[in-house]
């Protein structure tokens, strides 16, 4: 082979091409393909080969094609606006899930007919045709290009850090890597439009983001830190084709009719007063029903399935936390202590620590194991204000906790036992389509134990998690500081990922609270601790569940069952002594009393998402029948009341979905 020849490794096979040949060379003619990866490293096309390189295609409809394309509508984003708006400054633009965003400084936030004019002025530079290319640079070029940039200015001087804010994953690579700027070129005269720092990669030119729009302005503290200054986000969403966007945008507006915010307010379920304080919710008594419905056959199915309840504290003394180890690994999301006596006092962010306390306040034997100990335990945790999202990302909330204490021999009988009850709880409301994440343990500093304990509990997860028969989705470094996790992911009636139940294993609190039990040849061993939260907390998995039903819930979890609704005054007590049979049964029935006309007395049951209507005129209480409506418009006349009657009490018995 000629020492300008080069092998190359592609779709698992050799290729031999000569020196100079870039990855969009070899990729050439295939469909869709916007850039490659190259010993595993995601590269422009324009990337040289090397000898014994392999190269494998990135597509515009794989997800990390997809990131790629939408990270490049980012910049012809930054251009635009810098171009409309010449005094703005550069902060950091990354691709997100479904879309993308950049941060700016400017003077005055982003108007609704500036994002008009800015998306106008991105679709220019799209049909243009602009190239991106990627430049190596050395710090001081750098600084030198980009002298009116403060916050580039700011990533620079970050050696081998990422240019990231709070949920950013783009990385500017400086220090022992390569610090790279890219240039958009106009497509005829080769000159520059544009220039951003970056590490990329990039499409080849801005006519492959076939389909975007800007969607919403907002504000963001500069690297996710309050304590820096806040900057000005568009946000916006791109996609391969037309098509694929328009499926989207229906998706949005469907979420948009599902948001448990507003179904919270017109169901008269929850609110969030300013007097209390940010994410703080306070439950009506239509959401108090709710959340004690799902309480109560909580309650039920672990009293069955042998769990023992307990309760604790809202506060405890920090060193609680330091025997845990969440101090300090867990400080930043924890409220600031109390002084109090002398002691500082923390508000619970977790209640691990006083189950801990529990199981060692006294001696424990084999023969107890598994111990599990249950709570509705509230906790309280510092989230910061951007990420706060109604019932789902709270400060104040409860979790349906428990902490299971077991052998290393019952161990993972008790795990497969334990995904099981998780999986059918969840579906006893009416949640099916599930998949697992295995969380695993990362680089970084914080996490604890031997490397031997993290082994044996992470392939003891894998095992169980592989047995259950569910797709396992891989989260490397997504474990928690003291162990590995199994996460339950469930896909909502309109196809959206929710994280709901976790179970961890932890082989790390119970050295730090130094839990013993009595073996069975006399020895002193230390308990296996197995954390698990099934809703995740009752707030969030409310909300997931009135964005599921579009807040439409099944009957056993309705706040009102049944709407009596009368024809005229003369019907009101008819109805009222059946409302007293159904009542009789522990059924949640309104008659519907006011003046005003049926058809309206309908509409309001429909618009509460009442799951049953009874309509009674002269006919129905002359034949001791009435008229059954359902929430989907349907009806049914002349129902006998016993019939009826079997017929709520029968739907809300087997939480039958009306």
């Amino acid at each position: 082979m000629s020492s300008q020849q080069l092998r190359i490794t592609l779709a698992g096979g050799e290729h031999v091409t000569e020196a100079g040949t870039t990855a969009g060379d070899l990729l050439d003619g295939s469909t869709g393909v916007i850039a490659a990866r190259v010993n595993g490293v995601a590269r422009d096309l324009a990337h040289v080969l090397a000898d014994g390189d392999t190269v494998e295609p990135i597509a515009v409809t794989d997800d990390e094609g997809r990131a790629i394309m939408r990270h490049s509508a980012a910049h012809v984003m930054a251009q635009a606006v810098q171009e409309l708006f010449p005094e703005a400054r550069l902060g950091i633009g990354p691709p997100v899930e479904n879309g993308f965003y950049y941060d700016f400084d400017v003077d005055k936030p982003f108007a609704p007919e500036d994002l008009k004019k800015i998306e106008a002025r991105m679709r220019q530079i799209v049909k243009q045709g602009q190239a991106f290319s990627r430049r190596v640079v050395t710090e001081d070029e750098a600084r030198a290009e980009l002298k009116d940039e403060p916050y580039k200015q700011e990533l620079i001087g970050l050696k081998g850090a990422s240019d990231s804010g709070d949920d950013n994953n783009e990385s500017v690579e400086v220090g022992g890597g390569e610090l790279t700027i890219y240039d958009n070129l106009h497509p005829r005269t080769g000159d520059l439009c544009w220039k951003d720092l970056c590490r990329g990669p990039h499409v080849p030119s801005t006519k492959q983001i076939p389909a975007f729009k800007l969607m919403r302005t907002g504000g963001a503290y500069w690297r996710g830190s309050e304590k820096n200054p806040q900057l000005q986000r568009i946000y916006g969403t791109a996609w391969e084709s037309r098509d694929k966007q328009d499926e989207y945008l229906k998706l949005l507006e469907e979420a948009e009719r599902r948001d448990h915010r507003k179904l919270g307010a017109e169901l008269d379920l929850f609110s969030f007063p300013a007097e209390i304080g940010s994410a703080l919710p306070v439950f009506h008594p239509k959401g108090g029903i709710i959340r004690r419905e799902m309480e109560a056959y909580s309650r039920k199915r672990h009293e069955e399935a042998g769990y023992d309840f307990v309760n604790t504290p809202h506060l405890t003394k920090g060193p609680v936390f330091e025997m845990s180890g969440h101090l300090p690994y867990y400080a930043d999301t924890m409220w600031p202590p109390i002084e109090f006596e002398g002691s500082e006092y923390y508000l619970k962010a977790m209640n691990c620590p006083m189950h801990n306390l529990i199981f060692r306040s006294r001696g424990r034997s084999y023969r107890e194991l598994p111990l599990r100990l249950f709570e509705f335990g509230t906790v309280y945790r510092f989230e910061k204000s951007g990420v706060v999202h109604g019932l789902t990302r709270t400060r104040g909330f409860t979790q349906d906790d428990s902490h299971i204490y077991c052998t290393p021999e019952q161990m993972p009988g008790e795990l497969k036992s334990l995904l099981t009850f998780v999986l059918d709880l969840l579906r006893d409301y009416g949640l099916n389509d599930f998949y697992l994440e295995l969380s695993t343990k990362g680089d970084s500093e914080k996490f604890i134990g031997s490397d031997e304990q993290w082994e044996i509990a992470t392939e003891t997860l894998r095992s169980v998690a592989t047995d259950s028969g569910l797709e396992l989705v891989p989260d490397p470094g997504g474990a928690a500081f003291y162990g590995p996790k199994i996460s339950v992911q469930v896909r909502d009636a309109i196809g959206r990922n929710w994280q709901l139940s976790t179970i961890q294993l932890d082989f790390n609190q119970p050295a730090g609270f130094e839990l013993e039990y009595s073996a069975a040849d006399g020895t002193r061993q230390q308990p296996i601790m197995i954390h698990r939260a099934l809703f995740g907390s009752i707030e969030r998995f409310l909300g997931v569940l009135l964005e599921h039903y579009a807040g439409a819930l099944p009957p056993w979890l309705a706040p009102v069952q049944v709407t009596g609704i009368p024809i005229g005054d003369a019907h009101v007590p008819y109805l009222n002594e059946l409302a007293s049979r159904l009542r009789d049964q522990r059924i949640r029935i309104e008659v519907d009393d006011s003046s005003d006309r049926m058809q309206k007395k309908i509409r309001n049951a429909q618009k509460q998402k009442v799951p049953f209507m009874l309509i009674a005129g002269d006919e129905d209480m002359a034949a001791g029948a009435v008229s059954f409506r359902y929430r989907d418009g349907s009806q049914k006349n002349g129902v006998p009341v016993a019939d009826a009657i079997a017929e709520i009490t029968a739907a809300v018995r087997d939480r039958v979905q009306v």
